[in-house]
């Protein structure tokens, strides 16, 4: 029986999806080979990733998120701004940012403390919600490095949009040459 890459994530809705794409496309252009762009439909808020699992799992999984989400009622996401982790003297990972309720942080750290018990391993770093649009390279040269920081302080990106979280989905993760293919194992509906 072969392992699952997993992760549980909350999905974007197609319009703010190309809200971003339409807004990075100039960063994208401007940093050249330096970034690993994830491309518009791979685009989610992640909760937490779960790495290799058993498809045993996967039921166990479902009814902890069911019974985590069905306890927080929808709230509202609104994505806005760009930065990058760590900083922007050393870009990593590149991301859109979100003003996010204190309903989110909630409802990760209570299916983050749900999933320890299983014997998940919790993360050893607060929870910052963001959307990664791009990862750096590792191999880039000393130029590429000051053209992409010189466009990240340079790019602005404001408002794309606010959309009403709904569902949390657990999803399967394969990765293929031409990058990850995301697929849904299982839809927990919030409020339910």
């Amino acid at each position: 029986m072969s392992l699952l890459r997993a992760f549980i994530a909350i999905e974007i809705p197609p319009e703010i999806k190309k809200a971003i794409a339409t807004q990075t496309a100039s960063l994208q252009k401007d940093a050249g080979r330096a970034v690993r762009w994830v491309s518009a439909e791979n685009i989610h808020l992640t909760l937490k990733f779960l790495g290799e699992i058993s498809p045993a799992n996967v039921e166990i999984l479902s009814q902890a998120l069911q019974a985590e989400c069905s306890q927080q009622a929808p709230f509202e996401i609104t994505v806005s701004g760009l930065g990058c982790f760590p900083n922007s003297r050393r870009p990593r990972v590149i991301w859109i940012g979100l003003a996010v309720p204190p309903e989110l942080s909630r409802l990760q750290s209570k299916i983050e403390t749900n999933l320890a018990r299983l014997g998940y391993e919790a993360e050893d770093k607060s929870f910052s919600p963001h959307l990664t649009v791009g990862r750096v390279r590792e191999q880039v040269s000393a130029e590429e490095l000051r053209t992409l920081q010189s466009t990240l302080t340079t790019q602005n990106i404001g408002s794309l949009g606010t959309f009403h979280a709904q569902a949390v989905y657990l999803f399967k993760s394969d990765l293929q040459n031409t990058g990850p293919v995301y697929t849904h194992l299982f839809k927990a509906q919030l409020g339910q």
